[in-house]
């Protein structure tokens, strides 16, 4: 781990390098926000469905 800190700082085009970890971090974020909301979205139609059907389905 070391070495390898030692040869990112001393590489020219640092700016690439956190441009790149900048997009990994986003890109992560973005998925794990996109999970959780299809998760949300999931659980609410299905209570919204459960219940027309309940409701359908009842005298």
């Amino acid at each position: 781990m070391k070495n390898f800190l030692k040869r990112v700082k001393s590489t020219k085009g640092m700016s690439g390098v956190l441009i790149a970890l900048l997009l990994v971090v986003v890109g992560v974020g973005l998925v794990a926000g996109v999970d959780t909301w299809m998760g949300t979205q999931k659980t609410a139609i299905e209570g919204a469905a459960k219940t027309k059907i309940d409701a359908a389905i009842a005298p």
